[in-house]
């Protein structure tokens, strides 16, 4: 796991923007550094410290030391001939596997790592190589031989790759920050992401990113960079999820197809030449991992973290539980507002991006504490509830499945169910979001009280700026709970929380692994029946907890209620009111013409007054505040 960074220059010339980059993403990688210049004319050159070299290619590493944590793992990476240079940040798990087929056909290899599989298997394969890949990645290889430079991001975006053309050429880097330091990046609103953000709290979908001058690699794509004239080809899709006619499996079947296919990535997640901890929230999903990783390894030296609410509705009792079960060495967090407060600067500035509500600081404590414990690698829950309809929206999606597929009794049976569920609030209020035709939602949304345009958001600025105020919500087939469920994993819920949780770990300094996303495990669950997933007694994640019987303590497969990292909000804001209306008074606000500023006010006195409900989007208001604050973000 690591920081990676580089630059391609329209000519030759200096390459001091290395320093920056080396330093500004430390966090990323504090075991090691190095850094690659190449030119046509002349031979690479390469070294830890950075030294003030030319050339017209750049690439720069931080590492993380994690697989073979010898200098014989360090990069930039090149290939014996000198033909290919790798950067790369991730982990290829089945490294091994392959690693005995490329030795099959030729290849020794010096190193015990992944990165040099990874670079045998690029130079053998190229692009063909990469869905043979289980893992997380993002990399850049240069190829001296074509004089070209290839970008990479894995199958689901768990690893950042963000690019910029600049006056000079094309930059990119693990992190947003670094490419604000290149001469010519602006630091504009994207009008278009800002209205989503916003309005419904989406970002880190697609290419496009808040800053209008930085876009990311889009999830299972890569580009090529011709060094020549420094095009950029348009990212190019090596995979994506599919729906296809669902698996004519019975479902202790799939249950058992399931079990197998989780039990294995959680093994192949386990392989670390350090100490390996895990995230656990006293949920179904973190203790699978939990549970699994101690019948995997049962030697293994177990921390678990795990985030305490204060706002009556802990887990913590849920998480000894399974602590208990499996042996662990527990570790536990309990944040406060004025902890939040404290933090907040530091938690904006590693983000990069507006996040959407104080969940995510919850997540920034837990890898804190791992960080405190001296743990490097956690496995996590993320992903999950995308393939497994676990949020409450989800049962309005199947709710409206059961309707347009015409079966109205399973429907009525369905609804009533649902109202016994905890985790399925408002089912046929959903349904009813899922089941309007397109050209009707605006208006259903201002019966509801929902508006496109409420009246804190300057809507003229937006429209001077094109943008079109519509909902983001894609309009569904019949089987409108697995295109849900595609949707959130690709578009409007995962991305956003695989960048939260790759950046409050790397502030950390800690490579967080999330066995619930590789395309194998994704496409069966996305494929099955969609009464295996939601069942017709309003459970949620069916199979899984059929899968996970005899391993998880059944108290927990039972459990109805669904908290996850549910900080106390409101309270906290109450606790906050007089750092909030500060920040609401500062001039920053001022400057940030797509809101309405006296609005944004008036509508925080009535919610701290209780005349109007609180929702997330006030914490949207304070972060993009201070978003805009620490990155001196325009708003031209």
């Amino acid at each position: 796991m690591c920081g990676i960074a580089g630059i391609a220059l329209r000519k030759p010339g200096a390459l001091n923007w290395a320093g920056r980059a080396l330093q500004g993403l430390h966090h990323r990688g504090p075991d090691d550094q190095g850094w690659l210049a190449w030119s046509p004319a002349a031979a690479a050159s390469r070294g830890k410290t950075w030294d003030g070299a030319q050339g017209s290619v750049l690439l720069v590493h931080r590492r993380l030391s994690i697989l073979d944590l010898s200098e014989l793992g360090w990069q930039p990476m090149s290939s014996p001939d000198e033909r290919y240079h790798l950067v790369y940040n991730g982990e290829i798990y089945n490294y091994l596997e392959l690693r005995q087929e490329l030795q099959a056909l030729g290849y020794c290899f010096r190193s015990h790592s992944d990165t040099e599989v990874l670079l045998a298997a690029w130079a053998h394969w190229g692009p063909a190589s990469l869905k043979r890949l289980v893992g997380m990645f993002a990399f850049a290889v240069l190829d001296t031989r074509e004089q070209s430079l290839h970008l990479v991001r894995d199958f689901f975006g768990i690893k950042p790759l963000y690019y910029s053309a600049f006056a000079e050429g094309v930059g990119f880097a693990s992190e947003i920050p670094v490419l604000l330091e290149l001469p010519g990046v602006r630091r504009q609103a994207n009008p278009e992401r800002l209205y989503r953000y916003l309005r419904f709290g989406l970002t880190d979908d697609g290419a496009q990113t808040l800053f209008s001058d930085i876009q990311q690699l889009p999830a299972a794509h890569y580009l090529r960079l011709d060094l020549n004239n420094l095009r950029l080809t348009e990212p190019q899709r090596y995979w994506q999820p599919t729906l296809q006619s669902p698996l004519e499996l019975s479902f202790e079947e799939a249950a058992e197809a399931v079990r197998e296919e989780f039990l294995e990535n959680v093994r192949l997640h386990l392989r670390s030449d350090v100490p390996v901890g895990a995230a656990l929230s006293g949920g179904i999903d973190s203790s699978a991992i939990v549970m699994a990783m101690r019948q995997l390894e049962p030697n293994l030296e177990l921390h678990t973290f795990t985030y305490v609410a204060d706002n009556g509705v802990s887990e913590e009792h849920w998480a000894d539980l399974v602590g208990q079960a499996a042996g662990v060495q527990a570790h536990k967090v309990k944040p406060s507002a004025p902890e939040l407060v404290a933090d907040l600067d530091h938690l904006v500035q590693v983000q990069g991006e507006p996040f959407g509500s104080t969940s995510i600081y919850a997540q920034y404590r837990v890898f804190r504490l791992a960080q405190e414990a001296g743990i490097k690698v956690m496995l996590d829950g993320q992903g999950a509830d995308e393939v497994l309809a676990g949020y409450a929206v989800y049962g309005g999606a199947r709710l409206a499945s059961l309707v347009r597929q015409g079966k109205w009794l399973e429907a009525l049976a369905f609804l009533r169910a649902s109202q016994l569920e905890p985790a399925l609030k408002d089912t046929w209020k959903s349904a009813i979001g899922f089941l309007i035709p397109p050209g009707l939602e605006p208006l259903a949304r201002r019966l509801a009280g929902q508006e496109l345009t409420p009246p804190w958001l300057n809507s003229a600025w937006f429209t001077e700026r094109n943008v079109q105020l519509v909902s983001p919500r894609a309009a569904h087939r019949r089987d409108v709970l697995r295109h849900e469920l595609l949707q959130s994993l690709t578009e409007t819920s995962l991305p956003k929380l695989l960048r939260y949780e790759d950046r409050n770990s790397m502030a950390h300094s800690i490579e967080s692994r999330v066995p619930f996303l590789t395309p194998r495990l994704v496409e069966l669950l996305l494929n099955l029946p969609e009464a295996y997933v939601l069942s017709p007694q309003g459970q949620t994640k069916a199979v899984f907890r059929r899968a996970m019987q005899g391993l998880v303590p059944q108290a927990i497969l039972e459990r109805k209620d669904k908290v996850g990292f549910a900080t106390p909000e409101q309270r906290w804001l109450q606790q906050l009111a007089p750092w909030v209306k500060q920040l609401l008074d500062s001039e920053t606000l001022s400057c940030i013409d797509p809101f309405r500023q006296a609005a944004v006010k008036a509508e925080f006195a009535a919610i701290l007054a209780g005349h109007k409900p609180f929702d997330f989007r006030v914490w949207r208001w304070i972060n993009l505040v201070a978003w805009a604050r620490t990155f001196d973000v325009r708003f031209d």
